[in-house]
């Protein structure tokens, strides 16, 4: 997907990149398998922000993403490939040899007319989805799951592809996209190949329109702020106040660990992401 750039005839166009959609087929998505999807503006039930720089934006139809392709043995026929606001990644329209139509993440490779089938009968193509049992090793896969049949959770954004690194009794070592390793349970599935859209992580915004336009909100410094306001707020000219970076309720914004200390989970990370060291 090639990044298109523009002529500066504004300060902020010599910065700007756009996607040239290039592999897009259809521009309307298939009804059936969209519907509807409401604004929150980043609040919860009672009004309150429970997420900030949440707001505004375009009008969007979900699009319902076929993550545990269940369909086992039947062929499915790769009818277009779509834009999906909802996503970084593009998508995919598969049509089954039985008439039923679902949507995919589209993988980088795929063409419209491929044959793409799930299953362990499933050849090792791009595309197909298989049991992590049934993948050769070092194989690049995405789309993975964590527990089998609840759908793919891992790997799911433009460009993301894991590794199947080896098969160890019940459990498979993938080499996460952070460069984790962890164990999945092998009888989880994954699809072959890449996510495609790869170039995304290259498009540059270039100024505030373009990200209100996608529904995010500006995001102010905590030292630009009153003292009332934030922690590192306040104070005489630009100084930091030899404060931490903080959140504005007070949490060490650098380095606290967030992961859940009830769910014993330790012991699947083979490889950390951050020390590079095995456990």
């Amino acid at each position: 997907m090639p990044i298109k750039t523009f002529r500066p005839y504004t300060p902020s166009r010599r910065t700007i990149t756009v996607a040239d959609f290039s592999e897009i087929t259809k521009t309307t998505p298939e009804k059936r398998l969209t519907k509807g999807l409401r604004k929150t503006g980043g609040r919860n039930n009672t009004g309150m922000i429970m997420v900030r720089h949440i707001g505004g934006g375009h009008k969007r139809a979900y699009r319902q993403i076929d993550f545990k392709r269940e369909k086992h043995g039947v062929p499915a026929t790769v009818v277009s490939i779509e834009y999906d606001p909802n996503r970084s990644a593009r998508i995919c329209l598969l049509k089954y040899a039985d008439g039923d139509k679902r949507y995919i993440l589209h993988p980088l490779g795929v063409k419209v007319g491929d044959v793409l089938m799930s299953g362990p009968q499933a050849d090792i193509k791009v595309g197909n989805c298989l049991a992590l049992k049934n993948i050769p090793e070092g194989t690049f896969i995405h789309a993975i799951e964590l527990k089998v049949g609840k759908g793919a959770q891992l790997a799911r954004s433009a460009g993301s592809q894991g590794q199947l690194m080896a098969k160890e009794a019940d459990y498979a070592h993938i080499k996460m996209p952070s460069g984790e390793i962890r164990l999945v349970p092998s009888a989880c599935c994954a699809t072959i190949g890449q996510v495609g859209n790869i170039d995304h992580a290259n498009v540059v915004f270039g100024n505030a329109g373009r990200k209100r336009h996608i529904g995010v909100k500006p995001t102010v410094r905590g030292s630009a702020m009153n003292a009332v306001d934030h922690p590192m707020g306040g104070g005489r000219g630009h100084g930091k106040g030899g404060n931490i970076p903080r959140s504005p309720w007070n949490q060490p914004a650098r380095g606290l660990k967030t992961r859940s200390t009830k769910k014993v989970w330790g012991w699947m990370i083979v490889s950390d992401r951050r020390k590079n060291k095995v456990k």
